[in-house]
């Protein structure tokens, strides 16, 4: 099963790049060969998953879907995990006031809904895939800084962190040096959970009309054109949620794996 699910991630990952790199044409429009049946030649070409109700390709639809997709996970997980790292060593490490006031600010993150946020955010901010990194990382960073101060919390006393101090080394030198390498196996963890939380979210916002917007392709996007369609053509929906279902499903048997290999209390049970 691992095996398969990361085979199914790489192929997630190829295909974007290959939708960011490839001059494809998922916008061409071909009324004679709408709605065509996957597997069906037309005067077209070859649709191997078929086309929508305008003609596009859905291969080359779905990838430049998994570009989207990917490009989206990849900066949204980095930017939360940059900040909400740094915010969260900070407030493990000083404690005090700036401990105080980082967990309250926190504490008003988490009383929301993290979809429900990331929606408002997109519709304060307006549509767009900018707009949608930006709503989820600020949705996307406090997991990443509870993380971080609950282990800097009860890594600060370490021996080693003492005698780094004793040693003369200032705070930044400390916490860049002698913290941040012990938290990288939790973290790893959570940004492999992070991309998956990015992907369905990402598709979210672009199945409400608030991520990408058309005629870019977006699997959520494709889902919301094809609902019309579902009667006619089911496999408008079914190719992109297929896809979307299988990506998520993959990065977080991916996720449980890399915990396993990475928990030494688990290991030591086994």
């Amino acid at each position: 099963m691992i095996r398969l699910a990361g085979a199914i991630a790489g192929l997630w990952v190829l295909l974007g790049l290959l939708g960011l790199l490839l001059p494809l044409e998922p916008n061409r429009v071909a009324l004679s060969a709408m709605f065509t049946p996957p597997l069906v030649e037309t005067g077209q070409g070859l649709y191997l998953l078929g086309s929508d109700e305008l003609g596009r390709s859905l291969l080359q639809r779905l990838v430049d879907g998994a570009a989207i997709s990917l490009l989206v996970a990849l900066l949204s997980v980095g930017i939360s995990a940059s900040v909400g790292t740094a915010i969260g060593i900070l407030a493990g490490y000083r404690g005090g006031w700036v401990d105080r006031l980082i967990s309250r600010l926190i504490e008003i993150f988490l009383a929301f809904p993290g979809l429900l946020l990331a929606i408002a955010m997109a519709g304060m901010l307006g549509p767009g895939i900018d707009n949608v990194v930006i709503a989820l990382s600020l949705m996307g960073w406090v997991g990443y800084a509870r993380l971080a101060r609950n282990q800097v919390l009860s890594l600060r006393r370490r021996d080693h962190v003492s005698a780094a101090v004793a040693l003369g080394r200032t705070p930044a030198a400390v916490m860049r040096l002698h913290l941040l390498p012990l938290l990288m196996a939790p973290l790893l963890i959570e940004a492999s959970y992070g991309i998956a939380g990015a992907v369905i979210a990402e598709a979210g916002l672009s199945f409400l009309g608030l991520g990408v917007q058309p005629p870019q392709a977006s699997w959520g996007s494709m889902i919301r054109e094809g609902v019309r369609y579902l009667l006619v053509a089911p496999h408008l929906v079914l190719v992109p949620g297929i896809a979307l279902s299988a990506v998520v499903l993959s990065a977080n048997l991916l996720g449980d794996a890399l915990r396993d290999r990475l928990d030494v209390t688990s290991r030591s049970r086994r």
